[in-house]
């Protein structure tokens, strides 16, 4: 998404929690200026205000946000203890739920006066459910109601409001599943008999950072290759 955004001749704000190096490469690569890296804990609301203002400082402003930070963690029911399981849970929600909540919170008040774009990375877990991940799925389901919610409360600031829900995509969050022997299977949940490039999502949300894309406010676009259909 940064390489996409830099490329279209955007400054980008990329965010990391504990990957600095690697979040300083990737901006030292990006085409372009002017780029920069912010560091903070999304589970912290203060650590979420700092970043988010950090960042529109350092750019001048802000016109787009994307929540693309989340965590997928195993937590089966009757094999997790009720000490993880709350554990599990809190992580989870404060992440994938609060830590974007927060981070809209926060980017909204940049963007009130000359409107802007958010668009929140959900996935297709909110719908088809998580049975192993079901605080995962849980959060992705919420993200989808606030992007909804935030929709038709930022609109009238010439905000939109978008998510994109995608299956598995090649990244190293899902490489685990993707190398083990469920790697074929979870392939085969696609009549493409593959999963998302990391291109095709950031393609979707570039497109709905344009301004020919306001009218998409309040949609969540399904990227998961006909994996999961829904009406």
């Amino acid at each position: 998404m940064a390489q996409v955004f830099a490329a279209g001749g955007d400054r980008v704000a990329i965010h990391y929690r504990e990957s600095g190096v690697l979040a300083n490469e990737l901006r030292d690569a990006l085409p372009g200026h002017g780029h920069v890296v912010v560091q903070g804990d999304l589970a912290d609301p203060e650590a979420v205000r700092a970043a988010v203002d950090g960042a529109a400082a350092a750019l001048g402003g802000l016109d787009v946000l994307v929540n693309n930070a989340g965590v997928f963690t195993p937590h089966p029911i009757f094999d997790t203890s009720y000490e993880d399981w709350q554990r599990e849970w809190r992580q989870t929600l404060d992440i994938n739920l609060m830590g974007a909540a927060n981070a809209i919170w926060c980017a909204a008040r940049h963007m009130r006066q000359s409107g802007g774009r958010i668009i929140n990375v959900s996935s297709r877990g909110a719908f088809r459910g998580e049975p192993k991940q079901a605080a995962y799925g849980a959060s992705k389901a919420a993200l989808n109601s606030l992007t909804q919610s935030l929709a038709v409360a930022l609109a009238p600031y010439g905000i939109a409001v978008t998510a994109v829900a995608p299956g598995f995509v090649e990244t190293d969050m899902a490489s685990e599943h993707l190398n083990s022997e469920r790697g074929d299977e979870i392939r085969a949940q696609s009549p493409f008999h593959r999963v998302a490039r990391p291109e095709e999502v950031a393609a979707a949300v570039h497109w709905l950072a344009s301004a020919e894309a306001q009218w998409a406010a309040g949609a969540i676009i399904d990227l998961n290759g006909a994996s999961y259909l829904r009406t």
